[in-house]
């Protein structure tokens, strides 16, 4: 919100805050899920054209905003409450809002999954390797974890992130893990 000055910024957030309560609240967007963050008034900057060519930052009034951060579990609100926030801008509330951030809520049981799957996997292909050879595959010398992918479904896993990918984007993910096992191989 801005304003000529600080006294009237504060008042403009102020007076807007309720119709953004309502929206939420007409979401169904629970407030014990709301964050909200302090008030804040900052001097407005705007760059001002020289004469002689550039520019100046001069003040000219005042901007206060507050963050406020939503959680929900029920993802049909959320997707909801973003496609609406537009008409809420439209009403023209001076509202911003960042794309809604898509958290897998089970990650460690998800994990533990993959790389017990990875780890039988594992199994599998070294005895593939050696059922030729007059060799057996042992038992297991080390094991580690290395990247993490949580991708948008669809999406390329061939990525050189060694720590790995989290997609916040998008409701559907595929996860995926890198998993190195050594087996000692026997006669």
């Amino acid at each position: 919100m801005t304003a000529p000055d600080f006294a009237q910024a504060l008042a403009k957030l102020r007076g807007e805050r309720p119709a953004l309560d309502k929206f939420l609240l007409d979401h169904a967007i629970d407030k014990a899920g709301w964050q909200e963050g302090n008030e804040f008034v900052s001097p407005h900057m705007e760059d001002v054209p020289l004469p002689d060519g550039g520019t100046k930052s001069v003040q000219n009034g005042f901007d206060a905003h507050q963050d406020i951060v939503t959680n929900s579990q029920d993802l049909a609100k959320v997707v909801t409450a973003n496609k609406d926030f537009l008409g809420l801008q439209a009403e023209g509330h001076p509202f911003y809002a960042d794309p809604p951030l898509y958290l897998v809520s089970n990650l460690e049981d998800i994990k533990m999954s993959l790389i017990s799957a990875a780890t039988e996997n594992a199994r599998k292909r070294a005895n593939e390797f050696t059922k030729h050879d007059g060799v057996s595959v042992g038992v297991m010398r080390s094991a580690s974890q290395g990247a993490f992918y949580i991708l948008a479904a669809g999406a390329n896993a061939e990525t050189d992130d060694y720590g790995g990918v989290y997609d916040k984007s998008t409701i559907n993910k595929v996860a995926k893990v890198v998993v190195t096992i050594v087996y000692n191989i026997e006669s």
